[in-house]
C-alpha cells in the first residue's frame, strides 16, 4: 500500500487549486486537434467537488445556447493548465445539483463579500 501512496503523491499538485463549491470559475483546458494543441476555456459555477488525494475532481456547470453544459475535471489532471476565479461564491450546501432545475437567472449564486474594505472600493467605482 505504502508503493500505491508513493506513486499517487507524486501525481499530485504542487500549486494546489483553491476552489470552492459555488464560485465562478474559468478553467483554462489543453485540447489536443490531430498534431496541434491549444487552450480551450471553460467557464462556469462550481457544483462538486469529490474524493481526495490524485483522484479528486470538481464538476463545473454553464449553460450554452439554452442547455445546460456540465464538465468534470481532475484537480490534478495535466490539461488543466490553470483555473481563475472570476466570482466567490456565497452558498450552503456542499453540493448545488439544485442548479439543474433552474433556469435563466435563477441559476446564480450570490456573491461573497470577503471583508469591508473589498464592498467599500467597488461601491465607489
Amino acid at each position: 500500500m505504502d508503493k500505491i501512496k508513493a506513486i499517487e503523491n507524486e501525481q499530485i499538485r504542487e500549486n494546489a487549486l483553491t476552489l470552492n463549491i459555488g464560485d465562478t470559475v474559468k478553467v483554462h483546458v489543453k485540447i489536443k486537434e490531430g498534431n496541434k494543441e491549444r487552450i480551450q476555456v471553460f467557464e462556469g459555477t462550481i457544483i462538486k467537488r469529490q474524493r481526495g488525494g490524485s483522484n479528486e475532481t470538481f464538476t463545473v456547470r454553464k449553460i450554452a445556447y439554452g442547455v445546460g453544459v456540465e464538465r468534470t475535471f481532475l484537480v490534478n489532471s495535466p490539461k488543466v493548465e490553470k483555473v481563475e476565479v472570476v466570482r466567490p461564491g456565497k452558498i450552503r450546501r456542499a453540493k448545488l445539483y439544485y442548479l439543474r432545475d433552474r433556469v435563466g437567472k435563477a441559476t446564480r449564486v450570490k456573491a461573497k463579500i470577503t471583508s469591508k474594505e473589498d464592498a467599500t472600493t467597488e461601491s465607489a467605482e
